[in-house]
């Protein structure tokens, strides 16, 4: 069955395969406004609706004509599809937003990131809530426990930055537009580094930016986003053997998040120079300078809520309710025995780093592709076993195994960047 299935998607043409895209993702939206109860969901999901609906008819329209120019067609299409599904949405709601601050349109993540772009503003520690002995210390009054926590790295902050004159801004400081200029600019970047196809091309950013494994968050929440956008320019500057790119971008994503750490540290596998020796160096260098640089201020100063705030409260290990545990295994099955959530996650750890181990000595020397391959199974592993994570984390393996096959038959070039 699944050969079958990958052999009939293999025979659609660009324009059928975007249109299947399309009226799924339509499907997915209205779905997801009819039941999703977070206002920001199912607000996103009946703006977009109407725009992919609309796309999927256009694109079977440009599948049953012959087209001098397809892909240009296709592209102008996905222009429009990101319009409707990433713009329209994002600036209605950053408005709403703005015109009503009780009401839920945006994620929680939005609020966290603009309170601790305020308090970076005035120069203070946006890592003021902690767990000490079981007991959470300085919550913020008024909110929930889990908004009082900020789960990244100092960095993250700076796309809150601009909400410190929100007052002044009509909703065009929302956290989320910050982080979806930034995603787009960075994507472009990297899209025109990137060697591979123009069709693969295409695809790379409808997943990215298009489709709802996109648009939902850019909408919604976006701090997975910059993350995927320097993530992949990590990866063009891997594919092109410039190590300089690759080390700031990700060292970039490193200094934000978490989630960006398992490239960083597998772009030391399949690092190269221009005389093909090892880069890993270079890049280890340039990530450790730019994490360090960045985070050992606020380290230093509360090492208990640092560690409190960036890894056991994504971790699940604070002890406090979050509203990004989807029901994925690993919180149905803390849910029926808690003592399971400090088990379940290094467990998984120590099962995927023998054999990713593994792997690697079978076909060492690694390759970019084989890399991006192994981390998007790694990741799914984890966001399936971790006691605490969203479903929407998903979106992080389904870009790295697209990334994977996109490299995997690129022309090798002199590259033209150091």
């Amino acid at each position: 069955m699944r050969a079958q299935l990958g052999a009939r998607w293999a025979g659609l043409s660009g324009a059928q395969s975007d249109a299947t895209l399309y009226a799924l993702s339509a499907i997915f939206a209205l779905g997801l406004g009819v039941t999703s109860r977070e206002p920001a969901q199912w607000h996103w999901g009946y703006l977009a609706a109407p725009t992919y609906l609309v796309g999927a008819l256009a694109a079977l329209v440009l599948a049953r004509r012959r087209l001098s120019r397809p892909l240009v067609a296709r592209m102008v299409l996905l222009s429009i599809v990101i319009l409707g599904a990433v713009a329209l949405p994002l600036s209605l709601e950053a408005r709403w937003r703005h015109l009503d601050p009780g009401a839920a349109y945006a994620q929680p993540e939005v609020s966290v990131i603009e309170r601790s772009g305020q308090l970076l503003f005035r120069g203070q520690d946006p890592y003021r809530t902690y767990v000490h002995d079981g007991h959470v210390v300085d919550a913020l009054k008024g909110l929930p426990t889990y908004e009082s926590f900020f789960p990244y790295f100092p960095l993250m902050g700076v796309f809150g930055l601009p909400s410190a004159e929100t007052h002044k801004g009509a909703g065009l400081t929302d956290a989320r537009i910050v982080m979806s200029l930034m995603t787009m600019l960075v994507s472009a970047l990297a899209l025109g580094l990137l060697r591979t196809s123009r069709e693969t091309k295409v695809r790379i950013v409808q997943v990215l930016l298009a489709l709802p494994t996109g648009a939902l968050f850019l909408a919604t929440g976006g701090d997975d986003m910059p993350i995927l956008a320097l993530m992949l320019l990590g990866v063009a500057g891997l594919q092109r053997r410039s190590n300089y790119v690759a080390g700031v971008s990700l060292g970039l994503a490193a200094a934000m998040k978490l989630t960006a750490w398992p490239v960083a540290a597998g772009a030391l596998l399949v690092a190269r120079t221009n005389e093909g020796r090892s880069g890993a160096r270079r890049i280890a260098l340039i990530v450790a300078g730019i994490v360090l640089v960045t985070v050992t201020p606020f380290a230093a100063k509360d090492p208990g809520a640092f560690v409190s705030n960036v890894f056991a409260f994504p971790l699940g290990l604070a002890g406090v309710h979050s509203p990004a545990a989807s029901p994925l295994p690993g919180h149905i099955l803390t849910t029926i025995w808690a003592p399971l959530g400090h088990v379940l996650a290094p467990l998984a750890l120590a099962v995927m780093g023998y054999f990713g181990w593994r792997s690697v000595r079978a076909h060492w020397p690694l390759t970019l592709s084989r890399m991006l391959g192994l981390l998007a199974l790694a990741f799914s592993v984890m966001i399936l076993s971790a006691s605490a994570t969203r479903i929407g984390y998903l979106i992080y393996p389904l870009n790295l195994a697209l990334w994977s096959r996109a490299v995997v038959s690129a022309p090798v070039r002199e590259p033209v960047l150091v």
